[in-house]
């Protein structure tokens, strides 16, 4: 039998815009293909079904639903999806309550602090049902907000560096005699002294005054010796597109029926944690400026074609950005997770903002 022609979408009218939300949102309950008497029995479209026959069968014409072959009802295509999440969805926000508790959560949580990505990303995956994501803020380049140095054994000792939007690094440090931790108290508060908001280059430029060799105090030479590792650590941070990612609500992903295989569910995330694939994410999403989906086949990687993005920036352009949003099923519920994603990325705008004041 010949296909038959696709059709042009164009602005569909009223009644087919009825048919094919009442397909998506059906779908999206169900994960079954769906019926003509189904839409009619479960929907008050005011038609009858055979007229409901008819609009699915120019609504797959148009490219907009697909019939899968074993069954006689229809599911919504990539396009089908675009058109409902630009036309079709309802507004929807997070209810008072919801978003005063959300606030509480973050105000309990430790002040800029990588506490907030995971909160970030657990709150939208329990929202939504389906993965919640988030980037840390990464600047262009990074300030130090903190550094502390912990002895560990001998000639061991750790340093914390934690970075003005909140991101931690911890090195390792073998230091040139056994220094124990109240020395390294003492080489910590010199070292946020001379280091506290500035750059990589700056607390070189701060390093090279020191006085060094014959005269110089163990503390100093102690002081000299981190004080390097830390910015050789800082223009390690710096290279890097994206920092970290966090996530939370893989088990939601895996309990789709789309993903019965742990297999796909575990490349989609694969794919996701490659650095330089999330770092164009982040700034196409930060260049595009509000809230990014990416439907399907719109995403790049063949191992995330199966699946959407909603993604939203939050930070300072030009200072340090990053991105929350969830990842799930195509079929997920739009309406809840776009306002989601939004709430959540104006939350961490404005500590970001209070960070910066």
């Amino acid at each position: 039998m010949a296909r038959r022609p696709r059709r042009t979408i164009g602005s569909l009218d009223a009644r087919s815009g009825a048919v094919l939300r009442a397909v998506i949102d059906e779908y999206v309950i169900s994960a079954t293909p769906v019926s003509s008497g189904s839409l009619v029995t479960h929907y008050p479209l005011g038609v009858s079904s055979a007229t409901v026959r008819n609009i699915l069968s120019d609504l797959e014409a148009m490219g907009l639903l697909m019939h899968p072959h074993t069954s006689a009802g229809r599911v919504p295509t990539d396009a089908g999806y675009r058109y409902y999440v630009q036309v079709l969805a309802d507004e929807w926000s997070l209810p008072p309550v919801e978003q005063r508790m959300i606030r509480h959560q973050f105000g309990q949580v430790e002040f800029a602090s990588e506490h907030w990505f995971r909160l970030a990303a657990s709150t939208l995956a329990a929202n939504t049902g389906t993965a919640g994501l988030a980037t840390t803020a990464k600047p262009r380049d990074a300030r130090i907000r903190r550094v502390d140095l912990m002895a560990v054994q001998d000639r061991l000792a750790l340093m914390v560096a934690v970075f003005r939007e909140g991101t931690m690094k911890q090195v390792l440090l073998t230091l040139p005699e056994q220094t124990d931790q109240d020395q390294l108290n003492r080489v910590a508060g010199l070292l946020n002294v001379l280091a506290i908001d500035r750059t990589a280059s700056e607390i070189e430029a701060a390093l090279a005054d020191l006085p060094i060799g014959h005269g110089a105090s163990d503390e100093s030479e102690t002081l000299q010796r981190i004080g390097e590792r830390l910015v050789r650590a800082m223009r390690e941070f710096d290279a890097t597109a994206i920092d970290d990612l966090f996530s939370d609500g893989l088990l939601n992903v895996m309990a789709a029926p789309e993903f019965d295989r742990s297999e796909k569910v575990r490349q989609v995330f694969t794919a996701l944690e490659n650095r330089a694939y999330l770092g164009s994410l982040v700034e196409a999403v930060a260049r595009a400026g509000g809230i990014q989906i990416f439907i399907g086949h719109e995403n790049s990687p063949l191992e995330m074609q199966d699946v959407s993005l909603i993604l939203a920036p939050y930070g300072r352009i030009g200072r340090a950005v990053g991105v929350v949003g969830v990842l799930g099923p195509t079929r997920m519920p739009y309406s809840q997770a776009i306002a989601s994603v939004e709430f959540v990325s104006g939350l961490m705008n404005e500590l970001v903002e209070h960070l910066y004041a």
